[in-house]
Order: structure tokens, then C-alpha cells, then sequence
């Protein structure tokens, strides 16, 4: 109850009853769409240049995967911290810069193609590097978007960050199998350099929002906050994990040939759920639209456990991407209610970072588990951690029922 004390003067504060939400967030949506077709173009090519250019199993791929992810993770903190105390514009600019140098870390790996498990290394720092450019971004993103359109509209700054992520990802991974089939991996690293540089300009010119902390707020304490729908987005996210880093291996082994139409299948599936229905978390609460969507989602990884043909896999990543897309801001309205307006970026980091060990976890923990029971394995793994979400939902609901009664 003590959050929605603090939110409602920040509501009325912060952002005026009439303000246009889409054309306030134009600019940043679009700089974090073209800084996420950093991480959209490696996707399907990472894999296979790992499996069939440097001979490496299931387990590195999905360890050097993974370690994007724990990277976000360990520079949530750092990115919350910074977005509340020097501002989230500079946040994100820091982002575009640190996601330019990983595509110069990619490029300089080739150097050792001789040397497989030295260009490994090489990867995995770029990998390094692109995580805490992503924390950035999207702690700057969403922390700046609140600020500028209000508390009150956190589930729509939520759908369009979110839509402009997985838009990168949707048109990212086909471009980057056209960019890797004319100019090899090393046309991928150039591609990864320049967009996050485009990106600056999107967000050059836009408005700042003061900082809102004096001093920095203990991660421990954010993420005592925002636990529970944390958990909730943890679960539902381990679905996207297996999918990033597993669909390309299960094409190919399958000999189903273009993987990339199954990234563009979860991204236009999200996209639009995110169009349609993204008013939904405000209106209706982020509880009860969780509830609904991670049941489609355990559909979708259910499908692809047991597609025998790429046109059910398609369907089964497009059913993913649709229940992902509305769990995301689900879980984090309700995040958002629980942190005290002045530690809002901070909080946001520490929800994020619930994505973060999902996907860090998801990326070795599935990779051995392929090894021994083959590819198809992870996307059972991935239907039960939805599912795993569904009482996380239902407790929410629950809390915020009897919240509404008592207030």
C-alpha cells in the first residue's frame, strides 16, 4: 500500500492527464530499436559460427549466449543507480557507446579463427560488453520513458520499449543471415559497430529528465521490492531464452533450413500483441493480463517440444512471442506499484535483472541438458517454467484484489 501512496503526487507531478504516450516515446523507442538490431543480427549467426566455424558444443554456445546475460545482470545495479543519479539519457548514451565497441570486439575475434579457443575468449568479452550495453539501454529507456510520460503509463512505456526490442530482434535475425551469407561474420561485427551509433541520433535532441536520487539506493533493497513479479518474469521468460539460443541448432538439425523466419515469427507475433492489447497491463491490471498470456506462452514451447515440420515450429515461436509479449509489462506494472517513485530506475534494473538470471541460467544450464537429450528437450524445460509462473501470477492477483478491497 505504501507504494501507491508515493506513486499518485508522482503521477500528478510528473506527466499531465493529456499526454501523448506514443508521440512522447517516439524517439526513444526508435533509438532502442535500432540499438537492439545489435543484439538481433549476431542472434541466429552466433550459434552456428561457434558450432561449425569453431567446432564448439552445445554447452559453450549456450554458455557464451548466456554470458550477455549475466553481464546485464551484474550491471543492472550500475545502470539503475546512474539512470536515477546522473540522469537516464546519459545511461542510454552510455549504452549506444559500450554496444558500438562489442561489435569491435566481435570483428577482432576473427583475428584468432586459428586459435578456436582463444576467439572464443575474444566472443565472450564482446558478449560482455553488449550485456551491460543492454542494461544500460533498457534501464535508461524505461527509466526515461516513466519519467517523461508518468507512472501511470508504465505498462504502455513497457509495450514500446518492448515492441522496439523484439522488433529488432524479429527484423535483426533475418538481416544478419543476409549480412553473414554476403559478408561472413565479419560483416555482422561492422553492422553490430555502426547501428547503436545511429541510435544516438534518434535520442539527441530529446528532452532529459532530472535525476530523482541524491545518493545511491542498495540493489538489495529494490530487489526486496519487486521479488515477486521478478520471479514471475523470470519463469515466463525462460521460453524467449530457449528460443534465442536454441531454435538455430534445432533447424539445423532438423535440416528445416532458415532459422531466422522463427525469430521473425516470435518478434511479429510480439509486436502485435504489444499493438493490440499493450493498454491492457494499465487497464486491467498487470496481474490478471500475466495470467492469461503465460498460458499461451506454455502453448507455443509445447508446439515446438513437438514439431515434426518448420511450419509448426513457426507457429509454436509466433504462440511464444504472442504470450511473452504481455507477461513482460504484466509482471511490471506491478513491479512499477511496489518501487517508490524516486528509486524508479534502480527498481526498474532490479526487475530487469530478473530477465537476466532467466536467461543467464537458461543459456548452459539447456545447452548440457541438449547435449544429453537432444535439442527438442529445452522447449519442454521452457513449457514447465512458464507454467512455474501461473501461481506467481495468481498471488499477485490475489494481493492486489485485497489491496483494492481494504482501500
Amino acid at each position: 500500500m505504501s507504494s501507491r501512496s508515493h506513486s499518485a503526487p508522482a503521477c500528478a507531478s510528473q506527466a499531465p492527464p493529456a499526454v501523448n504516450v506514443f508521440l512522447t516515446l517516439l524517439p526513444i523507442t526508435l533509438a532502442v530499436f535500432i540499438g537492439f538490431l545489435t543484439i538481433g543480427l549476431p542472434l541466429p549467426v552466433l550459434p552456428l559460427h561457434l558450432r561449425d566455424g569453431l567446432g564448439m558444443n552445445t554447452l559453450i554456445v549456450g554458455a557464451v549466449i548466456g554470458a550477455q546475460f549475466a553481464a546485464a545482470l551484474a550491471s543492472r545495479a550500475w545502470a539503475g543507480n546512474l539512470a536515477d543519479m546522473r540522469g537516464a539519457k546519459r545511461a542510454m548514451v552510455t549504452g549506444c557507446f559500450a554496444a558500438a565497441c562489442s561489435g569491435g570486439v566481435y570483428l577482432a575475434s576473427l583475428a584468432f579463427v586459428a586459435m578456436p579457443a582463444t576467439s572464443v575468449w575474444v566472443l565472450l568479452l564482446g558478449r560482455l560488453l553488449l550485456g551491460c550495453a543492454e542494461s544500460l539501454i533498457v534501464t535508461g529507456a524505461l527509466s526515461w520513458g516513466i519519467g517523461l510520460a508518468g507512472p501511470h503509463n508504465a505498462g504502455k512505456v513497457m509495450a514500446w520499449v518492448g515492441i522496439a526490442m523484439y522488433g529488432a530482434y524479429a527484423l535483426g535475425a533475418p538481416a544478419g543471415m543476409a549480412v553473414n551469407a554476403s559478408h561472413g561474420f565479419a560483416g555482422v561485427a561492422v553492422a553490430t559497430i555502426l547501428t547503436p551509433l545511429l541510435a544516438l541520433g534518434m535520442i539527441a535532441g530529446v528532452r532529459a529528465v532530472a535525476p530523482t536520487a541524491a545518493r545511491r539506493t542498495p540493489f538489495y533493497k529494490a530487489l526486496g521490492d519487486v521479488w515477486v513479479p521478478g520471479m514471475g518474469l523470470a519463469l515466463s521468460s525462460v521460453g524467449f531464452g530457449v528460443i534465442t539460443a536454441f531454435i538455430s541448432l534445432l533447424f539445423a538439425t532438423r535440416n528445416w533450413g532458415n532459422a531466422s523466419l522463427a525469430f521473425t515469427a516470435f518478434g511479429l507475433a510480439f509486436i502485435g500483441a504489444r499493438l493490440l492489447f499493450g493498454h491492457l497491463p494499465d487497464k486491467l491490471g498487470g496481474a490478471r493480463v500475466a495470467l492469461v498470456c503465460v498460458a499461451i506462452e506454455i502453448a507455443g514451447q509445447w508446439l515446438i517440444r513437438g514439431a515434426d515440420t518448420a511450419v509448426v515450429a513457426y507457429l509454436g515461436t509466433a504462440l511464444t512471442g504472442f504470450g511473452y509479449s504481455l507477461a513482460f509489462p504484466g509482471f511490471g506494472v506491478e513491479a512499477v506499484r511496489r518501487a517508490p517513485p524516486q528509486n524508479r530506475g534502480v527498481a526498474m534494473g532490479a526487475y530487469v535483472a530478473f530477465l537476466d538470471i532467466s536467461l543467464g541460467v537458461t543459456g548452459p544450464a539447456l545447452g548440457a541438458a541438449a547435449g544429453v537429450w537432444g535439442v527438442s528437450s529445452v522447449y519442454l524445460a521452457g513449457a514447465i517454467a512458464a507454467a512455474l509462473s501461473v501461481p506467481v501470477a495468481a498471488r499477485l492477483l490475489a494481493t492486489r484484489q485485497k489491496g483494492d478491497a481494504h482501500a
